[in-house]
């Protein structure tokens, strides 16, 4: 060992001590933090399927690689970071004397070829993530960037340093071919020697290079310890538990989708007979109240922006973006820990539960933090303002795109949830709606008895259920198919085709009552229960004596599909509910429904967030429509799992929006962009929304939004009268 190896190994031990010592640090801090979470027993269930679905995720970059180019530049980084770890220990070794390397795997001509190959792609991979991140900069000319209000310095600094650490792995290995100490051959390191070649014979250098390597990878982890809320670098560790711990790990679509996570206190399923709220947590008022899971969801964001890039409230001028609610979530977490660790915080109370000397010796900014209401306008200093909790529609957008599986929308409407069953504070108009769940059963107050005159002038009688037993289907046809007047033209059209099809079917008629659903995404909890458990008693005894499989249930709002379907289940309700496009797309295929007359004009069809995103269905509508129209569907630029919300979901269908653009109008624009005459859809919400956007741009007689079972009708029997437009009303 020569002068300047002892001083190469002197400091990379050194800086390292250092460095280690600090990331130790970060991750006691860290884990400190994320364990004043509530407990979420669930999330320890099922360890097989949670770890397979975190390697599929990880090593196969399904999410990421939804982005394209994004996901496969970034894929190359992630190995290369993970890969080339073992470069870096090598390093230790070379600062040690420059013909060191790794004991035995060192030598191997095949770990030679492999770091290679992965240096050179993950450069490619690098370069490409930071051109990608300097053409999308929230102040380049041109509108809003996925990485407004991302904390830039820190992308940038990470990715300066994975580019830094590859070239100097290649100016290691140059020097050892500069000076005939490499033991790989040229076809398997052909960059190295290339690099080699223009370096000098330099005896020292590969020592120098190495010190350098460790020096900058150190850095790095100096700068990420002493920033634990520095999701861009943290995530690299955090997305693996965080991804393990998702919601349903076995779900294909995003954990945060389709059933809403139930209202817990201390880990367990809150029962509205017994709860007190005195004793029992009723949403969540402070960030200690999320669960741990909720979090590390906090601690994993990584700033990337793609949840705001397709968030309709974002993009229509409204002040949510999923990633700076979760940023501003992160940052009073971390801010507020030092007392809440201290045993700071309020009881349900509202009573502080530290002592005075417990609080002694905290800061003025730690305790100011503590006083913080969780939600608050500017004035009160709140974390997260009101026109940023109703913004949302959860739609599951910010969900979908997450690559490390946040769960955007249960946080919301736990925060949510504290607003209005605990404080009362919610949008005035939605308490109309509200009163009417409770007194009338339907969030527009019709009355009871008229839930079934959409039966009316139909040429055929529709059973009701307890006058006839053998039923295949019981048709539930909720509270927009029954009272709204566009939405009972597609209960009408439902009816019709499964009728003319042979199915033998059933409704409840005054037995049905609201599902629950915007009580539910409002909200208010117990209104939810309320309606679930009288719902879930009906269909039981509707059901009595079958089994699951053979308990069917067709509906042909979203929002009730995905209720029972997925929610019902938590109260007693166990159902196979199938969407109406669904049903209607296998009579088709069977040969029970026949189309006869193509639908001319041009179709294109909006994916109701309720149907596709939540609950993966796409090619059912799709089928459906490709018979009807007997050609090929125009889709819209944002369709499928990335439709765009036609605004009226998370119970926003009753309440005004009044900051910014509309999101049904900014929709309707793109479908009329389109030059189709006719705009299909599958939710009677999407269909009032974007009907009000095609009249709201004066386009209401060249444009026509129907239901994909009123343009099947059309096909199937042409001589049906359809009757002309109508406006939304409510009553028969």
């Amino acid at each position: 060992m020569g002068s300047v190896q002892i001083v190469t190994t002197i400091l990379a031990a050194a800086i390292t001590a250092v460095a280690v010592w600090l990331a130790v640090r970060a991750v006691v801090k860290m884990t400190a933090v994320i364990r004043l979470g509530q407990p979420a027993p669930e999330r320890f269930s099922d360890k097989g399927a949670r770890t397979k679905t975190m390697l599929v995720e990880t090593a196969g970059h399904t999410r990421m690689l939804k982005w394209g180019v994004v996901g496969a530049a970034h894929w190359f980084v992630m190995v290369g970071f993970i890969v080339l770890s073992l470069l870096v220990l090598e390093a230790y070794f070379e600062v040690v004397t420059p013909t060191g390397g790794l004991p035995i795997i060192g030598h191997w001509t095949i770990f030679g070829l492999a770091t290679e190959i992965i240096t050179v792609l993950g450069l490619i991979g690098i370069v490409v993530l930071m051109v990608i991140r300097l053409r999308n900069r929230p102040n380049r000319p041109g509108g809003r960037s996925r990485f407004t209000g991302s904390t830039m310095w820190q992308g940038y600094f990470v990715e300066w340093i994975v580019l830094l650490v590859l070239i100097f792995g290649l100016v290691i290995r140059g020097f050892k071919v500069a000076t005939d100490h490499f033991e790989y051959p040229l076809w398997a390191t052909p960059v190295s020697h290339v690099v080699g070649a223009v370096l000098p014979d330099w005896s020292d250098g590969a020592s120098i290079a190495a010190l350098i390597k460790i020096a900058i990878s150190m850095t790095w982890l100096i700068v990420i310890s002493l920033n634990v809320t520095m999701g861009v670098a943290w995530h690299r560790f955090l997305a693996f538990p965080n991804i393990f711990f998702k919601r349903e790990p076995a779900k294909p679509a995003g954990s945060g989708l389709g059933a809403l996570r139930p209202m817990t206190s201390q880990g367990k399923p809150l029962d509205f007979e017994e709860a007190d709220p005195e004793k029992d947590q009723f949403g969540v008022a402070h960030v200690e109240q999320f669960s741990w899971k909720g979090l590390l969801d906090f601690s994993t964001c990584t700033e990337c922006g793609r949840c705001q890039s397709q968030c309709p409230a974002w993009n229509t001028g409204k002040p949510l973006s999923p990633k700076l609610l979760v940023l501003s979530l992160r940052d009073h977490a971390y801010a507020k820990a030092p007392y809440l660790l201290a045993g700071g915080g309020k009881d349900l109370t509202g009573e502080e539960k530290a002592t005075q000397a417990q609080l002694a010796h905290l800061d003025v900014l730690s305790l100011a933090e503590g006083d913080k209401p969780l939600i608050g306008d500017a004035e009160s200093g709140g974390v997260i303002d009101p026109d940023v909790l109703w913004s949302c529609t959860t739609c599951g957008a910010c969900v979908e795109q997450c690559p490390v599986d946040i769960e955007h929308v249960d946080h919301i409407v736990d925060m949510r949830r504290y607003q209005v069953l605990i404080e009362s504070s919610f949008p005035s108009e939605a308490g109309v709606m509200l009163r009417n769940l409770e007194n009338k059963g339907n969030p527009w107050g019709a009355p009871q008895n008229t839930r079934e005159d959409w039966t009316k002038g139909l040429d055929f009688e529709v059973p009701r259920v307890g006058e006839v037993d053998d039923f295949e289907y019981l048709f539930w046809v909720g509270c927009a198919g029954a009272f709204e007047d566009r939405a009972k033209k597609t209960t009408r059209a439902v009816a019709t085709l499964l009728n003319e099809a042979g199915v033998k079917f059933a409704i409840l008629g005054e037995g049905e009552t609201c599902s629950g659903d915007p009580a539910r995404r409002i909200g208010n909890e117990f209104v939810f229960q309320m309606l679930a458990q009288q719902n879930v008693e009906t269909l039981n005894e509707a059901f009595e004596g079958r089994e699951k499989a053979k308990r069917k249930i067709v509906a042909t709002c979203p929002h009730c599909f995905n209720t029972l379907g997925n929610e019902y289940g938590q109260l007693g309700g166990e159902f196979e509910v199938v969407h109406h496009t669904q049903l209607l797309a296998h009579l088709v295929a069977t040969g029970k429904l026949t189309p006869v007359q193509p639908v001319d004009g041009g179709v294109t069809y909006h994916d109701p967030c309720y149907l596709g995103r939540h609950n993966r269905i796409f090619a059912a509508p799709r089928e459906v429509l490709g018979d009807a129209i007997a050609g090929d569907l125009t889709e819209m630029p944002r369709n499928s799992e990335r439709s765009f919300c036609c605004g009226a979901g998370g119970a926003r269908m009753w309440m005004e929006e009044k900051i910014g653009k509309r999101i049904n109008v900014d929709r309707v624009e793109e479908a009329m962009a389109t030059g189709a005459k006719t705009v299909a859809v599958g939710c009677p919400f999407c269909s009032t929304m974007l009907n009000d956007g095609v009249n709201g741009k004066g386009a209401g007689e060249q444009v026509e939004v129907i239901d994909v079972a009123s343009v099947l009708l059309r096909s199937v029997k042409p001589e049906q009268p359809q009757g002309g437009r109508e406006t939304a009303s409510i009553g028969g």
